[in-house]
């Protein structure tokens, strides 16, 4: 990259969990920043896109803090990003949850909700496990490096990306990682240096500091 930092910048748009991820950052002691303006992507080298809240509130908050197409720029060019919850669903086209609002729209498919169930209370909220998959070439995610398969990690969502037809080419490979809530969705994903997680990893505990350490490792200054 062009970018002589490694800085790592945590966007600040209004819709949550900021502290808790700039907090786990400090603890590993990596090079991050809250950042609030587009303009504050040049003097950083990788992005951290977290959230709580409802999708259309989301791409609304993107959109007036003027991210959306810097967003879109920075992807295209193959810059490390981390998607966390809310992060990961507006990659997508849209989402059950806000008809009509696009999402960014790097990836294709719209979300859906989950069906409440007797054994299965909508949000998820808690611990689930989640199932590593390789991509066509049979590598791994750089993510989950010293992570065990069907480790845990702390959820919060009521919508979610359905897994995509079977992947052929590396446009369309780019689940790394599934979780089963009543039947099996997409809660990872990796293509290039894009990466995005359905879960919290800041909440994580061991499994989730290890991955932001790997997505740091991603970087090079």
């Amino acid at each position: 990259m062009s970018n002589s930092s490694n800085t790592i910048a945590i966007i600040d748009y209004g819709m949550g969990n900021l502290g808790s991820v700039a907090n786990a950052c400090s603890f590993l002691k990596l090079p991050a920043k809250i950042i609030t303006s587009p303009d504050e992507l040049d003097d950083v080298a990788g992005v951290i896109l977290p959230g709580q809240g409802a999708f259309g509130d989301c791409m609304g908050n993107l959109a007036a803090a003027g991210f959306v197409d810097p967003l879109k720029d920075w992807m295209a060019a193959d810059k490390p990003l981390l998607g966390i919850c809310i992060g990961l669903q507006v990659l997508f086209e849209g989402s059950a949850e806000s008809p009509g609002t696009k999402g960014l729209g790097v990836l294709p498919g719209v979300l859906d909700k989950f069906v409440p169930h007797p054994d299965r209370k909508v949000p998820q909220m808690g611990w689930n496990s989640m199932q590593q998959k390789a991509n066509l070439q049979g590598k791994p995610c750089p993510l989950w490096d010293g992570i065990d398969d069907d480790a845990y990690f702390y959820f919060v969502h009521s919508f979610y990306a359905p897994l995509p037809p079977e992947a052929t080419t590396a446009d369309t490979d780019w689940v790394s990682g599934t979780t089963t809530f009543g039947h099996e969705y997409t809660s990872a994903i990796w293509r290039g240096r894009l990466f995005a997680t359905q879960f919290h990893p800041e909440k994580s505990q061991s499994a989730g500091k290890r991955l932001l350490k790997n997505f740091a490792a991603t970087i090079d200054g």
